[in-house]
């Protein structure tokens, strides 16, 4: 009986080390995540525009929220780039890109983000809904947004649904994220012609 203890125990702590090598191992070995950014798309240049223009914080699905690229969610199933991550939160980097090309479609017009540090009293309040943002099936990434603006001078509003489809010219990751970009341009198109 002892001598079967005795066993037990050496083989649990010789095992130990043994199990914990390959973890070890695989931690020091993976790879560090590359980060991405949206880059900004110019458009049109559009003559008229309020005076200042507020983007509200972007509404997000919960499943785009997150540090990880998601490249698509067609069968039902989420397929993200483990080790490419966005450089930024996703609500905040959609919304900054925005502002840059509004404000350069529209030059005009003073465009801030809800989430900055101005509190200017704004002409235009503009809010965005996502409800997709990645590719599918046949390899074009998606962009489904509702948007809604309320004008204060005169007092109106205006809203419009968009779905948006962008081939994604090579199948990695900075293929991906480019198509993401010039979606998002097209949206800022949509946004900056709702505006006028």
């Amino acid at each position: 009986m002892t001598s079967l203890r005795f066993g037990r125990r050496q083989f649990g702590l010789l095992a130990l080390p043994v199990l914990a090598a390959p973890a070890l191992q695989a931690c020091s070995t993976s790879p560090e995540p590359v980060l991405y950014t949206l880059a900004v798309r110019p458009g049109p240049v559009l003559p008229r525009g309020p005076r200042i223009v507020q983007v509200r914080d972007i509404g997000l699905p919960g499943y785009l929220d997150r540090k990880e690229i998601v490249r698509s969610t067609d069968d039902s199933k989420l397929d993200v780039r483990a080790n490419a991550w966005w450089g930024e939160p996703v609500g905040g980097m959609l919304g900054r890109t925005i502002v840059i090309e509004l404000s350069q479609r529209l030059p005009n017009s003073q465009v801030y983000s809800e989430a900055g540090s101005i509190t200017a009293d704004p002409y235009a309040t503009v809010g965005i809904d996502i409800q997709r943002f990645d590719a599918d099936k046949g390899g074009n990434v998606i962009l489904l947004a509702q948007v809604a603006i309320g004008f204060n001078r005169p007092t109106r509003t205006a809203a419009r649904n968009f779905s948006i489809s962008k081939p994604v010219a090579t199948p990695d990751t900075p293929g991906h994220v480019a198509a993401m970009s010039d979606a998002l341009g097209e949206l800022s198109d949509g946004i900056a012609a709702l505006l006028q």
